[in-house]
Formats: structure tokens, sequence, C-alpha cells
């Protein structure tokens, strides 16, 4: 990892309320950071993202992740560098509304937690 991406790591860490993967493989892709409870992709990108053909392999990559309903959010580098506090807490915030402990596609409640195993309160 690059000194912003754990810079950066160290604070996602800490975050209570979210829980995120860090290089994370995804088809042919492998994430900088993501955020499965709240289906969200943060990249960190450096200098050479703005070379040659890279920003449009990112642009691909991006397509090809929202595609699968994933939100893909690109910080620079640079930013992470000047200040990481401020980077993950805007991260955090932008995740906040995107979080569903009980989002579609995930495992539903068990039951006994006030339901039957039809969802009906007893």
């Amino acid at each position: 990892m690059s000194l912003p991406e754990v810079l950066l790591w160290q604070r996602l860490r800490g975050l209570d309320h979210l829980r995120f993967r860090r290089q994370h493989p995804l088809g042919r892709y492998i994430l900088d950071f993501y955020c499965p409870a709240a289906r969200l992709v943060i990249e960190i990108d450096g200098e050479s993202h703005n070379r040659g053909n890279r920003p449009v392999h990112d642009m691909v990559r991006d397509a090809w992740l929202t595609e699968r309903g994933l939100r893909v959010i690109r910080i620079a580098a640079v930013d992470v560098l000047r200040n990481p506090d401020s980077v993950a807490a805007a991260i955090a915030r932008a995740a906040q509304p995107l979080h569903h402990p009980a989002a579609p596609g995930g495992p539903p409640p068990h039951a006994g937690h006030g339901e039957d195993r039809q969802g009906r309160a007893p």
C-alpha cells in the first residue's frame, strides 16, 4: 500500500459504524478500499492516474463498478497526505446515507427477534 493508503486505512479502521476492506478483489480489479454495507468503493489516485491511458482505464473501471450497483469515490493522494482526518470524515459522511445494515441482498433478520419465521410479530 502507498503512504496515502496507509494513512487513510489507519483512520478508516477506527470508524465504529462502518467496516472497510483494503485491497479488496472484485472481478479483475483490486479496490483500494471497499465498504460492503454501503456498497462504497474508495480509490486513492496518485499522479500516475493523470498520465497516458490511465484516465480512460479508470473511467472503464468506474463504469464496471457502477453497473454493479457500487458507488465509487476517487480521492487525490495529495489530499490524503495533506489532511487524512478530514478525508476520512468526508468518507464516513458519504457512506452514512448508503449504510443499510439489512440491505437487500444481505441475510434476512433472524427469526426470534420479535418475529416468527414468516416475519409476523407474535
